[in-house]
């Protein structure tokens, strides 16, 4: 790979590579190295500019998370060494609650949930960056519940005024990262999936999903079959039926020892004017930011189907959004 360090194989072995060297190893001071100095990293709960911000939230985070592990479940990229390259990495992580922090006094408990991150690199540094943690799962598992988590959090922060704003077109930033993805066919076939339940053609559950679909979705849930799809896009979808639906980033890939794959990064912005897995509508202007995997095979001959399908937004950032707007915090 051009432009970067050689003992990394290809793209995906300097992604998951770094990632552990940074977190698991401690080269927490490698950032410095592997991340450009005005990175813009975003996240559902906040805006993010500079390495030196990310190398205090990484020390942070594995202050209250020392024996955190990331593990690498897969990584989707589209680009080249020369001009960039976009990787959708999602990672399994597991970690115990030892020390006090974001979430509180440290409770010792035993934590596993996903994330997925959408970097740009070129050059050996990464430079814009997309993250989206399972925080709904994380909390959960604490004993909280994402909107208790939410209105806590505030209070924590200084209150409505004073705390930290979630992540919303009105604070986001420009990065230097401005392409959309490939035009591979795996991810224009995933593109208009999504974009076909968003538009309310439930239908293409039965039509584009195995009967057998495997599903990851926020809150740590995972489904089998059909009706925890439908229930999954059907609830997101009637909280916020108006809200422009649009698809910022996509990927399909088709490696050789893996299976046809696409990764989307999307969002949903306007109004919670629905009943749905946000409670009474509150009329609430919400921007929801989700990224997606998808992987597709053919159990039985014919079309292929989505055989597994990975989801992720942050229930909590979403609460946060709606409590302030509310006064209910």
């Amino acid at each position: 790979m051009k432009g970067f360090d050689p003992k990394f194989a290809d793209f995906p072995d300097y992604i998951i590579g770094i990632t552990k060297e940074i977190w698991e190893d401690r080269g927490i001071a490698t950032l410095h190295h592997y991340y450009a100095p005005d990175i813009v990293v975003r996240s559902p709960a906040s805006v993010v500019t500079g390495n030196q911000g990310v190398i205090a939230a990484t020390m942070a985070t594995l202050s209250e998370f020392p024996d955190r592990a990331l593990l690498g479940e897969d990584v989707i990229w589209s680009g080249t060494p020369e001009e960039g390259m976009l990787s959708s990495h999602r990672i399994l992580s597991t970690a115990t609650h030892l020390g006090d922090g974001v979430y509180g006094k440290a409770t010792g408990t035993r934590l596993q949930y996903r994330i997925l991150a959408d970097c740009h690199a070129i050059d050996n540094q990464i430079n814009d960056e997309w993250l989206i943690r399972d925080q709904g799962a994380i909390v959960r598992q604490m004993g909280w519940t994402p909107k208790d988590y939410a209105a806590d959090l505030i209070a924590r922060e200084g209150g409505a005024e004073a705390c930290v704003k979630p992540l919303s077109p009105s604070i986001d930033r420009t990065g230097p990262y401005s392409g959309t993805g490939n035009d591979n066919e795996w991810g224009a076939k995933y593109a208009d999936i999504l974009t076909r339940i968003m538009g309310a053609d439930m239908g293409v559950i039965e039509q584009d999903y195995d009967r057998a679909v495997q599903s990851e979705y926020p809150g740590g849930v995972t489904g089998h079959g059909w009706g925890p799809v439908d229930r999954f896009w059907m609830g997101l979808r009637a909280s916020f039926p108006n809200a422009q639906f649009t698809i910022h980033h996509q990927i399909g890939r088709d490696d050789p020892m893996m299976t046809p794959r696409a990764a989307i990064r999307w969002s949903l912005w306007g109004k919670h004017d629905g009943w749905g897995v946000f409670g009474a509508p509150t009329g609430a202007e919400v921007y929801v930011l989700g990224i997606s995997h998808g992987e597709f095979g053919a159990v039985v001959g014919g079309a292929p189907k989505l055989r597994r399908e990975f989801t992720l937004f942050d229930e909590t950032s979403v609460w946060k959004q709606i409590l302030l707007q509310t006064g209910a915090a």
